[in-house]
C-alpha cells in the first residue's frame, strides 16, 4: 500500500528518512511530501497549495494510500479525508488533532517577517523532547524551514461529512489514549469525536517518534496499514 506521509511545522520529506526504509522492509510503498512553502523555497505558499500537493500524491497512488499526518499536519491528513473519501483507505494522526472547519491550521506561534520560525526548544520541554538527545534536536533545529504566514494562519475548510466514515489510527506519542480520550470526550477535538472508526496506538516516545523511534512508528503505520 502507498503509504502518504506529511510532517508537520518546520520539516520537509526528510523528516521521514529513518521510517521509510522499515515501511519498505514491511512490503508497503513510503511517500514521504515536501509541502509547497516547507522545503521548496517558496515563502508565499498557501495552505491552500499544501493541502492541493496531498491531494495530488492521493490522486497518484495507483490503489487507496493511507495517509499519515504527523502534528499540526493531522489537519492537513484530515482535509485530505474530507476532499477524497472514497479515495482515501485511512488516516493515521502521529501526536496531532484535526483543526475543525473555520479554525486557523496553526495559530499557535508568532508570526515574523511573514513566516512562522521554529520556535527553539523551549516550548517542547518535557514530554514532547524528553526523548530526543542532543544531536537529534540539533539536527531537527538545523534542517527546520519557517512556515509561510498564509499556510500557519490559513482557514480551514471542512466541507463534506462522509470524512467521518474514514477510519482513524491516532498515534499517541506524548500522551496517552487515556488522555487523548478524555480530551475528545470533553469537545476539545469535534472532528474525532465524530470519526466512526477510530483506534487509538500507545507509543511511549515524544514528539518527534520518525526521529527517535522510527523502527517502532513504521510498524504502527503498517498495522495501520492493514485496513
Amino acid at each position: 500500500m502507498d503509504i502518504l506521509l506529511i510532517a508537520g511545522l518546520w520539516l520537509d520529506g526528510s523528516a521521514w528518512d529513518d521510517v521509510v526504509p522499515e515501511l519498505t522492509a514491511l512490503g508497503h510503498r513510503p511517500v514521504p511530501l515536501t509541502l509547497p512553502g516547507q522545503g521548496d523555497g517558496n515563502a508565499s505558499a498557501t495552505l491552500d497549495d499544501q493541502l492541493a500537493a496531498v491531494l495530488a500524491a492521493v490522486d497518484a497512488a495507483p490503489g487507496k494510500p493511507l495517509v499519515v499526518g504527523h502534528s499540526a499536519a493531522a489537519t492537513l491528513a484530515w482535509l485530505a479525508a474530507d476532499a477524497r473519501p472514497g479515495k482515501v483507505a485511512g488516516v493515521v494522526l502521529v501526536g496531532g488533532f484535526p483543526a475543525a472547519d473555520g479554525q486557523a491550521y496553526a495559530g499557535h506561534f508568532p508570526v515574523e517577517e511573514g513566516a512562522v520560525p521554529f520556535p527553539g526548544w523551549g516550548p517542547f520541554e518535557g514530554a514532547d523532547s524528553a526523548d530526543l538527545d542532543q544531536e537529534a534536536r540539533d539536527r531537527i533545529a538545523s534542517a527546520a524551514v519557517p512556515v509561510p504566514e498564509a499556510v500557519a494562519r490559513g482557514v480551514v475548510r471542512l466541507t463534506d461529512e462522509r470524512r467521518y466514515g474514514v477510519p482513524v489510527v491516532l498515534v499517541c506519542p506524548e500522551f496517552t489514549p487515556a488522555q487523548a480520550q478524555e480530551w475528545i470526550a470533553a469537545g476539545e477535538s469535534p472532528e474525532l469525536a465524530r470519526a466512526a472508526h477510530l483506534d487509538y496506538v500507545d507509543l511511549d516516545a515524544g514528539h518527534w517518534p520518525m526521529t527517535s523511534r522510527p523502527r517502532d512508528l513504521a510498524r504502527v503505520l503498517a498495522e495501520a496499514a492493514g485496513y
